[in-house]
């Protein structure tokens, strides 16, 4: 897993490209989600590389390497990693799959000059509930209303490829990942049928 681990994301180059108007909601929950995948991927790298020189004899083999070592014998995720990352139930192949997605989303969101992409993967975010509440400031300022007032409401599209989104929306945010329970979806349908 170590090797196919990302790069850090270059947290002083991303917000050494960031003027101070830049500074919106929704760039400063990109920010907040890359720092914790940045110490997230930190902690998984550091631990594998501590395994490595275990297994090797250069350092003593301590509980929480042989831990990590049954840990991926088995397919399950470390809980030092389970820890600092996001709900899952997903065995590590599928975690870490998952973990790469979910980089590559930041990677495309702090690359992105609105601050915004077309669509925001909801579930892919360590926590969707500070991006929703990023949505409801943005929608305050711009009505000149207080935040209290504020709540969120979804509408549905008929949109099954992110890649068929045409632009931001004029109000609120795009996006994908919502799961629905104890409710079913009849394609085709729109959320006013």
């Amino acid at each position: 897993y170590k090797d196919e681990l990302p790069p850090d994301l270059d947290m002083p180059e991303i917000r050494g490209r960031l003027r101070e108007e830049d500074y919106t909601p929704y760039v400063i929950t990109s920010l907040q989600e890359s720092d914790r995948m940045n110490l997230l991927v930190g902690t998984i790298r550091n631990s594998l590389t501590e395994l490595e020189l275990g297994i090797s004899g250069a350092l003593n083999v301590t509980e929480g390497m042989e831990a990590l070592s049954t840990s991926l014998q088995l397919n399950r995720v470390n809980s030092t990693w389970q820890q600092l990352a996001y709900p899952s139930l997903k065995p590590l192949s599928g975690w870490f799959a998952d973990l790469l997605s979910r980089m590559q989303q930041l990677v495309e969101w702090t690359n992105e000059r609105s601050g915004l992409l077309k669509s925001i993967w909801i579930s892919g975010l360590f926590n969707p509930m500070a991006f929703l509440t990023a949505v409801m400031q943005v929608t305050a300022r711009n009505k000149q209303l207080p935040l209290d007032y504020m709540t969120n409401r979804a509408t549905f599209l008929n949109i099954v490829d992110i890649a068929d989104i045409i632009g931001l929306p004029a109000n609120g945010v795009h996006i994908h990942g919502l799961f629905l329970e104890g409710a079913s979806w009849e394609e085709g349908k729109g959320d006013d049928e």
